[in-house]
């Protein structure tokens, strides 16, 4: 399936616009569970219902301060993402239920609750399923209608890098992240951690001293955290993936990680699962984790993933597509079935960067488009929260 072309050559592209007037390229209608106990019940519910999408998790009691904000903020990001057409929410209790479908309603997202305590499940997931067969008979009558390049945000992050990753892929997305953000679209990027020696050249391309400090203030307290902790990060950073690939030095990967960020200047900051308010590059202070990384950036509102990687990462998410990039041609060829974009041709010099990156994009206006994922067809659905401190 190839996107149609206008005149002058650009794809277009159909995708649903939300009440808020943000746009998705998926339809799905969420059961979301507030609590790890409430997994049953969502679960429940989702069986019954055709066309629903239950994201089971592990969190959710006892859990206090930043951490608690953390994980509503969490909930709510991603119950309100433009790919989700209505959410049904299910949990314990009454209050922090409501709390998040509220959350989620202010977005003008169709939402309902229901909560187990004086119910229990069965009771419970009776009327979760009332709630969830009207939604998706609704969703199923949304259309897609024309909407821009620039009208979509996207996040990027890499995974199982080696030395191809810094060389092919990350700069064929950041091909892609340069018209993304010059069409007038929005971009979310991370990995607080897998800056480390190359933090400054992020910091100097901060479109404000104020957010220089901002950044450089998150960055400090991941630095403080591990050596506060007396940690060896080895292994973990790099991973024994980067180093097997190559890359022996977390500053290293950095430099390959960097690459992808293209070259705008970056004009917001942005804390755990925060949706930015506007256009352009924007940082946000995220784990490197893969699962956990693009669960916060869906919550913060991405649409759409770009995801270079060297050795071969499967990573996949419930509601955001994530479209993997690979220059490495042994990577290409054993876990083709992962693969989105190759772009090993750039190693091999039969591969320009624009044709690269050209190829990047209209994969992108495809996937919004429609078309599947390879994480998709493969039901990689990882939905991964950030925790801060242990439970009360």
């Amino acid at each position: 399936m190839v996107a149609a072309r206008n005149g002058g050559g650009r794809a277009h592209l159909f995708g649903y616009r939300r009440p808020d007037g943000r746009v998705g390229i998926r339809n799905h209608v969420l059961i979301l569970p507030v609590d790890d106990i409430s997994n049953a019940a969502v679960e429940g519910v989702a069986a019954l219902v055709d066309g629903t999408l239950a994201l089971p998790h592990a969190y959710g009691r006892l859990q206090y301060g930043e951490d608690l904000e953390v994980h509503f903020r969490t909930l709510i990001g991603t119950g309100s993402n433009p790919n989700v057409a209505a959410v049904v929410v299910v949990g314990i209790e009454e209050v922090w239920t409501r709390r998040v479908a509220d959350g989620i309603a202010a977005s003008g997202t169709p939402v309902a609750w229901h909560a187990i305590e004086r119910h229990g499940d069965f009771e419970t997931i009776r009327r979760a399923a009332w709630s969830a067969r009207a939604f998706v008979q609704d969703a199923s009558e949304l259309r897609r209608e024309p909407v821009a390049l620039g009208e979509l945000r996207m996040s990027i992050k890499c995974g199982e890098s080696d030395t191809t990753t810094g060389l092919a892929s990350c700069p064929a997305t950041a091909v892609a992240v340069d018209r993304l953000v010059d069409e007038g679209g929005t971009v979310l990027f991370g990995e607080t951690t897998e800056l480390t020696g190359g933090e400054h050249l992020i910091a100097g391309r901060m479109a404000t001293p104020e957010l220089r400090e901002r950044f450089l203030g998150f960055y400090r307290r991941y630095v403080a955290d591990i050596e506060e902790g007396d940690a060896d990060l080895l292994g973990s950073q790099p991973t024994e993936g980067n180093i097997a690939g190559g890359l022996s030095t977390i500053e290293e990967k950095a430099l390959g990680n960097i690459e992808k960020t293209g070259t705008k200047p970056v004009v917001g900051v942005l804390d755990l699962a925060e949706a930015p308010d506007g256009p352009g590059l924007w940082f946000m202070d995220s784990s490197s984790a893969a699962a956990e990384h693009i669960t916060l950036m869906g919550a913060g509102g991405a649409v759409v993933h770009l995801f270079p990687t060297g050795q071969g990462n499967v990573i996949g998410n419930p509601i955001v597509p994530v479209i993997k990039i690979s220059g490495n041609p042994v990577t290409v060829e054993t876990m083709g079935e992962h693969i989105d974009v190759d772009v090993t041709g750039l190693l091999t010099r039969e591969l320009t960067l624009p044709a690269a990156g050209e190829r990047v994009i209209e994969l992108l206006c495809r996937t919004a488009n429609g078309r599947l994922t390879a994480a998709e067809v493969l039901r990689h659905r990882e939905f991964s929260l950030t925790r801060l401190y242990r439970s009360a």
